[in-house]
Protein backbone atom coordinates (compact mmCIF):
# COMPACT_ATOMS: atom_id res chain seq x y z
CA UNK A 1 0.00 0.00 0.00
CA UNK A 2 1.33 3.61 -0.69
CA UNK A 3 0.71 6.17 1.34
CA UNK A 4 1.81 9.18 -1.09
CA UNK A 5 5.33 9.68 0.51
CA UNK A 6 8.50 8.93 -0.92
CA UNK A 7 10.90 6.83 0.36
CA UNK A 8 13.42 6.85 -2.25
CA UNK A 9 16.08 9.13 -1.62
CA UNK A 10 18.63 11.49 -3.70
CA UNK A 11 22.44 12.20 -4.09
CA UNK A 12 23.06 16.15 -3.70
CA UNK A 13 25.70 16.02 -6.71
CA UNK A 14 25.59 17.70 -9.35
CA UNK A 15 24.21 16.24 -12.48
CA UNK A 16 23.01 13.25 -10.27
CA UNK A 17 19.70 12.39 -12.39
CA UNK A 18 16.73 11.89 -11.07
CA UNK A 19 13.57 13.20 -11.93
CA UNK A 20 12.31 16.84 -11.22
CA UNK A 21 11.26 16.41 -7.79
CA UNK A 22 14.72 15.31 -7.28
CA UNK A 23 16.13 18.53 -9.34
CA UNK A 24 14.04 20.85 -7.28
CA UNK A 25 15.31 19.08 -4.08
CA UNK A 26 19.01 19.93 -4.64
CA UNK A 27 18.42 23.41 -5.88
CA UNK A 28 15.74 24.65 -2.86
CA UNK A 29 18.14 26.58 -1.27
CA UNK A 30 19.64 28.14 -4.23
CA UNK A 31 17.19 30.84 -5.09
CA UNK A 32 17.11 31.70 -1.07
CA UNK A 33 21.41 31.65 -1.28
CA UNK A 34 21.05 34.35 -4.10
CA UNK A 35 18.31 36.54 -2.37
CA UNK A 36 20.26 36.84 1.00
CA UNK A 37 23.85 36.95 -1.11
CA UNK A 38 22.27 39.93 -3.37
CA UNK A 39 20.30 41.77 -0.66
CA UNK A 40 23.29 41.97 1.94
CA UNK A 41 25.81 42.80 -0.98
CA UNK A 42 23.52 46.25 -1.95
CA UNK A 43 23.00 46.76 1.89
CA UNK A 44 26.74 47.06 2.58
CA UNK A 45 27.25 49.22 -0.60
CA UNK A 46 24.30 51.21 -0.04
CA UNK A 47 25.82 52.39 3.51
CA UNK A 48 29.39 52.65 2.04
CA UNK A 49 28.08 54.76 -0.56
CA UNK A 50 25.95 56.98 1.40
CA UNK A 51 27.56 59.92 2.90
CA UNK A 52 25.05 60.87 4.66
CA UNK A 53 24.70 57.63 6.74
CA UNK A 54 28.29 57.26 7.61
CA UNK A 55 28.51 60.15 9.75
CA UNK A 56 28.06 60.55 13.60
CA UNK A 57 24.94 63.14 13.32
CA UNK A 58 22.49 64.56 11.08
CA UNK A 59 19.58 63.24 8.69
CA UNK A 60 19.99 59.77 7.94
CA UNK A 61 22.71 59.22 9.80
CA UNK A 62 24.33 55.96 11.89
CA UNK A 63 24.43 58.34 14.68
CA UNK A 64 21.18 59.41 14.47
CA UNK A 65 19.46 56.19 13.78
CA UNK A 66 20.95 54.58 16.86
CA UNK A 67 20.11 57.18 19.35
CA UNK A 68 16.26 56.91 18.09
CA UNK A 69 15.92 53.32 18.95
CA UNK A 70 17.86 53.42 21.91
CA UNK A 71 15.17 53.35 24.66
CA UNK A 72 12.89 50.76 22.27
CA UNK A 73 15.69 48.18 22.02
CA UNK A 74 15.36 45.12 23.51
CA UNK A 75 19.06 45.34 24.30
CA UNK A 76 19.62 48.83 24.98
CA UNK A 77 23.82 48.05 25.56
CA UNK A 78 24.33 46.91 21.87
CA UNK A 79 23.20 50.02 21.19
CA UNK A 80 25.09 51.87 23.88
CA UNK A 81 28.22 49.93 22.09
CA UNK A 82 27.41 51.61 19.01
CA UNK A 83 27.21 54.95 20.06
CA UNK A 84 30.66 54.81 21.45
CA UNK A 85 31.61 55.21 17.57
CA UNK A 86 28.92 55.69 15.12
CA UNK A 87 31.02 55.68 11.68
CA UNK A 88 32.92 52.88 13.12
CA UNK A 89 30.24 50.51 13.74
CA UNK A 90 28.02 52.07 10.40
CA UNK A 91 31.87 50.64 9.16
CA UNK A 92 31.75 47.16 10.66
CA UNK A 93 28.13 46.84 9.25
CA UNK A 94 28.23 47.38 6.15
CA UNK A 95 31.69 45.74 5.57
CA UNK A 96 30.13 42.79 7.37
CA UNK A 97 27.53 42.53 5.20
CA UNK A 98 29.29 42.81 1.72
CA UNK A 99 31.63 39.50 3.25
CA UNK A 100 28.14 37.60 4.26
CA UNK A 101 26.86 38.58 0.88
CA UNK A 102 29.69 37.53 -1.02
CA UNK A 103 30.47 34.62 0.63
CA UNK A 104 26.78 33.57 0.19
CA UNK A 105 26.63 34.30 -3.85
CA UNK A 106 29.89 32.33 -4.10
CA UNK A 107 29.18 29.72 -1.57
CA UNK A 108 32.89 30.18 -0.21
CA UNK A 109 32.73 29.65 3.61
CA UNK A 110 29.09 29.34 3.26
CA UNK A 111 27.90 28.08 6.65
CA UNK A 112 30.34 31.03 8.09
CA UNK A 113 28.80 33.55 5.63
CA UNK A 114 25.47 32.22 6.37
CA UNK A 115 26.05 32.45 10.54
CA UNK A 116 27.52 35.55 10.06
CA UNK A 117 24.24 37.15 7.97
CA UNK A 118 22.09 35.81 11.18
CA UNK A 119 23.95 37.61 13.51
CA UNK A 120 23.75 40.79 11.34
CA UNK A 121 20.09 40.34 11.28
CA UNK A 122 19.60 39.11 14.87
CA UNK A 123 21.51 42.06 15.95
CA UNK A 124 19.28 44.93 13.85
CA UNK A 125 16.22 42.63 15.11
CA UNK A 126 17.32 43.42 18.45
CA UNK A 127 18.08 46.85 18.71
CA UNK A 128 16.89 48.59 15.26
CA UNK A 129 13.56 46.66 14.52
CA UNK A 130 12.74 45.66 18.15
CA UNK A 131 9.96 47.94 18.55
CA UNK A 132 7.91 46.98 15.03
CA UNK A 133 4.39 46.35 16.30
CA UNK A 134 3.09 43.80 15.35
CA UNK A 135 6.67 41.83 15.41
CA UNK A 136 5.93 40.90 11.33
CA UNK A 137 6.54 44.24 10.24
CA UNK A 138 10.40 44.44 11.31
CA UNK A 139 12.58 42.73 8.73
CA UNK A 140 15.09 41.46 10.73
CA UNK A 141 13.48 38.58 12.15
CA UNK A 142 12.23 37.25 8.77
CA UNK A 143 15.95 37.53 7.59
CA UNK A 144 17.25 35.99 10.69
CA UNK A 145 14.71 32.56 10.20
CA UNK A 146 16.04 32.78 6.49
CA UNK A 147 19.31 32.38 6.84
CA UNK A 148 18.82 29.73 9.15
CA UNK A 149 18.62 26.70 6.53
CA UNK A 150 21.58 28.02 4.97
CA UNK A 151 23.24 27.69 8.45
CA UNK A 152 22.31 24.01 8.33
CA UNK A 153 23.11 23.18 4.86
CA UNK A 154 25.84 25.49 3.56
CA UNK A 155 25.70 25.77 0.06
CA UNK A 156 26.08 22.20 -1.00
CA UNK A 157 25.65 23.02 -4.99
CA UNK A 158 27.06 25.83 -7.49
CA UNK A 159 29.49 26.81 -5.11
CA UNK A 160 33.31 27.54 -4.19
CA UNK A 161 32.55 25.07 -1.01
CA UNK A 162 31.41 22.26 -3.59
CA UNK A 163 33.93 22.59 -5.72
CA UNK A 164 36.76 22.60 -2.90
CA UNK A 165 34.58 19.63 -1.30
CA UNK A 166 34.85 17.97 -4.80
CA UNK A 167 38.45 18.34 -5.26
CA UNK A 168 39.41 17.21 -2.04
CA UNK A 169 37.59 14.07 -2.75
CA UNK A 170 39.52 13.51 -6.08
CA UNK A 171 42.79 14.01 -4.24
CA UNK A 172 42.12 11.46 -1.66
CA UNK A 173 40.60 8.76 -4.05
CA UNK A 174 36.95 9.36 -3.13
CA UNK A 175 37.32 9.64 0.37
CA UNK A 176 36.78 12.48 2.50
Amino acid sequence: MTHGMRSDTHTPHFGSGGDWRDTGVRYALLPLRIFLGVTFVYAGLDKLTDSAFMQDAGSGSIGDMMRAVRDSAAIPALVDLSLKNPVAFGYTIAFGELAVGIGTLLGLFARLAAVGGALISLSLWLTVSWASDPYYYGNDLAYLMAWIPLVLAGAPLLSMDAALRSRRRQRTGGYR
